[in-house]
């Protein structure tokens, strides 16, 4: 994969992962500035990734592929990242069901 220069990190984490499992939620926070590194070191992150293509996959092995689609970015200074991989359907369980606010009608709300 081809990046062009001043794509950052988080950016490029997005796209290998959206290209990889088709996400039905993808989720990536920088979190460098909480550690030693400071902000704009791009070194850690807190990644979320909901996807069918986790289904029937044991935890470990979904951690594994994560780490094996970032090897790249391992490789060029990415330091840690915080995982939560889940199928939809875990998903909604954890959150309670994923469901929109009710609209209020616009300019109908009271």
């Amino acid at each position: 994969m081809r990046y062009s220069w001043g794509v950052s990190r988080k950016e490029r984490i997005e796209t290998t992962l959206s290209e990889a499992l088709s996400p039905v939620h993808l989720d990536v926070v920088d979190e460098s500035h909480r550690h030693s590194g400071g902000a704009g070191a791009e070194s850690h992150y807190n990644v979320t990734v909901i996807s069918d293509d986790f289904t029937e996959t044991l935890r470990v092995k979904r951690h594994r592929r994560i780490h094996a689609l970032l090897a790249s970015e391992f490789e060029g200074g990415l330091h840690a990242l915080t995982l939560t991989l889940l199928t939809p359907d875990e998903w909604s369980v954890r959150e309670g069901g994923i469901v929109s606010p009710k609209c209020r009608g616009g300019s109908k709300a009271g």
